[in-house]
């Protein structure tokens, strides 16, 4: 019979209270696994706003090495909540499709009196088990596909929300992300160009923006961003609109279409932490960034 393998990264599900009370990562994953039969990687004991693209291709090789042997059927991964989004999307791309991963973790520490990661564990290695040879993220009694994912509550235990993004997530042959680092920046009334000009000037391979509404930004701003398009600089817009897509619809210097009409791509239904993925997995592959946002 086939066994699990568990994955520790850290996050709030392996933390405990130190003595100025803060949380930090002391939980192994031998000590969380205790109760699942799990097989286990002590991978990392990071807050996983901490996590790197160089550790997500660690990951995924890992991942990767755990899903091929024949004794495996399934894996956990205990992740932190701030980036369990991003993670799972570099997953979903580069490891998914054949064996079931699963990612969770917990809004509530390890020592806490009404910790909610046994729960949490218990219905990944559940689903883990299943077979079914997707990547989802576990949490709060809810499962949710890893395209789309979103944290949505800082502390409320059902933590994550699906967005629901139309159209498949390509499975693609693992390239290192750490060579093609991607920034977001921010727009908000007035916004100026002193960031976009930085990001041009910097070793950045791509820049994802959340703009307002449905794709805009100020006229700086998007003055900025058609010069850094001319310059050849991949861009992406999503917005911090909480829910619908990035249409790109509007024109003057700083509206989504007129950018659009330069080069920029819309993220859709993506969200600025997945599009950032998104975008890495593309220049990493040597993919037309479109071809990733196409949601239909």
């Amino acid at each position: 019979m086939s066994r699990l393998a568990l994955i520790a990264t850290g996050g709030t599900i392996a933390c405990t209270t130190v003595a100025d009370g803060s949380l930090v990562p002391t939980i192994s994953g031998a000590d969380l696994a205790a109760d699942t039969d799990a097989e286990v990687v002590e991978f990392r004991q990071l807050d996983s706003s901490s996590i790197t693209l160089a550790d997500l291709d660690e990951l995924i090789a890992v991942v990767n090495s755990q899903t091929a042997r024949e004794d495996i059927g399934g894996v956990i991964i205990t992740h932190g909540t701030d980036s369990m989004e991003e993670t799972a999307l570099a997953l979903e791309i580069f490891c998914g499709g054949t064996k079931p991963i699963v990612l969770t973790g917990a809004q509530r520490s390890y020592d806490h009196p009404e910790a909610d990661g046994p729960n949490n564990l218990r219905d990944a290695r559940d689903l883990a088990a299943s077979g079914q040879p997707e990547v989802f993220l576990c949490f709060g009694g809810e499962t949710i596909p890893a395209r789309g994912a979103r944290k949505r509550h800082t502390s409320d235990l059902r933590g994550f929300e699906s967005m629901h993004v139309p159209g498949t997530t390509p499975h693609m042959a693992p390239a290192p992300l750490a060579p093609h680092p991607v920034e977001i920046i921010s727009a908000y009334p007035g916004a100026g160009r002193l960031l976009v000009d930085a990001t041009v000037n910097s070793p950045a391979a791509g820049l994802i923006i959340e703009a307002m509404g449905s794709g805009n930004m100020g006229e700086e701003m998007g003055r900025a961003l058609a010069d850094a398009l001319h310059a050849g600089l991949p861009v992406v817009i999503s917005t911090r609109t909480p829910y619908g897509p990035t249409a790109l619809a509007y024109g003057g210097d700083g509206g989504g279409a007129s950018l659009g009409r330069l080069g920029a791509i819309s993220a859709g239904y993506f969200r600025p932490s997945q599009a950032r993925i998104l975008l890495a997995a593309a220049l990493a592959t040597g993919t037309d960034p479109a071809e990733l946002f196409v949601q239909d």
